[in-house]
């Protein structure tokens, strides 16, 4: 069981998400706080695999408790609140998640479905600090340190720009749990890997914090594609959560080109959009990976990506959190190795490489 305690200064919230959390398979409210302090002993006590954290708190905010939890000890957080914007900035401090609390014009069932599917899509980064978790006699490892020492990494240090002719490209789209499978997939990646280009269907504001907490947990440097990049080794580049992204070929150098517009295949940015441009301008010299997610974006382009001769591969059902775009993509015709389990899919990205 991942063992959850609720923070929240409102009882009413503290009952409704204790309620909703223990109907979920495999997680149980162990304790509820009412501010920071209380929320300090009680992870004391009950040292929990997760916490859930409001914001909008007296005593201390939850954004700076959040801040000193991670300096302190850092453990997976999830901030539930009707502050937005704060909610959304809270990646920067080490949030895994957030979950917008239920708005006057939403029912209960859809704010259920809401916190349901975040938390099962987090439910790896939950489970592996269960299993690994720190004993309260040791120190922890702060976020800075971590940043400090990537950034010294000596793979890192020796990126450097390639040309097409030795170009490869590995090109991922993903949705519903997706957050969770690009962090385990990332976080057991090598630095020497050729590029990697992702589109996760994730909201404006949210995928530049989720870019750096992907940089945080792997030895890849992961950006948010900002348009006008040139791809390197060891980087990867997330597509912005209100844009498309494609690649033009200039003067030998691939770089990043955002595009505004309409939502394409229902999305923005659009797995479809960013692999008929990997085909286009990669054909065989690329790897598709079809993750996790909700619906057909991706179907497309995965079909035209594999006729052009590249390695396509799907997520199993198994082990995604909806085999919704991977099953589509399958039935296109467009995956060459189907159900590979999500536990696989790093071997498979240095296979590739």
């Amino acid at each position: 069981m991942i063992e959850v305690i609720v923070v929240d200064d409102s009882a009413v919230m503290r009952k409704i998400l204790t309620d909703l959390i223990n109907n979920i398979d495999d997680y149980k409210v162990v304790a509820t706080a009412v501010d920071a302090y209380d929320a300090r002993d009680k992870i004391k006590q009950f040292e929990p695999d997760l916490i859930t954290l409001d914001i909008n708190m007296p005593k201390m905010d939850g954004v700076s408790f959040l801040k000193n939890l991670m300096r302190l000890h850092p453990m997976p957080t999830i901030i539930v609140s009707n502050q937005n914007a704060r909610g959304s900035k809270a990646f920067d401090d080490g949030a895994i998640g957030f979950v917008p609390k239920q708005e006057s014009h939403e029912s209960m069932e859809d704010f259920n479905t809401r916190l349901q599917e975040t938390l099962l899509s987090l439910k790896f980064m939950a489970q592996k600090y269960k299993n690994t978790k720190p004993k309260p006699s040791k120190k922890n490892t702060s976020i800075q340190s971590i940043e400090i020492e990537k950034r010294h990494h000596p793979d890192i240090l020796l990126e450097h720009r390639i040309s097409k002719n030795a170009l490869k490209v590995i090109a991922i789209g993903s949705s519903t749990g997706g957050v969770e499978a690009l962090l385990q997939i990332f976080m057991e990646l090598p630095a020497n890997l050729p590029p990697i280009v992702i589109t996760q269907h994730i909201p404006y504001g949210f995928s530049s914090s989720f870019a750096q907490r992907l940089n945080q947990e792997s030895q890849v440097t992961v950006l948010e594609a900002q348009g006008g990049e040139t791809l390197q080794n060891s980087h990867a580049y997330l597509a912005p959560g209100n844009k498309h992204m494609i690649f033009n070929n200039r003067i030998g150098e691939y770089k990043i080109e955002l595009l505004d517009g309409e939502k394409i295949s229902r999305h923005k940015p659009s797995v479809d959009i960013m692999l008929r441009s990997v085909s286009n301008e990669f054909g065989k010299k690329a790897m598709g990976i079809m993750l996790t997610g909700m619906g057909d974006d991706g179907s497309i382009g995965m079909k035209e990506l594999k006729d052009s001769g590249a390695y396509t591969i799907a997520q199993s059902e198994a082990s995604c959190i909806v085999y919704g775009m991977p099953k589509k993509a399958y039935e296109a015709g467009g995956i060459v190795k189907n159900d590979v389990d999500l536990d696989d899919i790093a071997k498979e990205i240095i296979n590739f490489s």
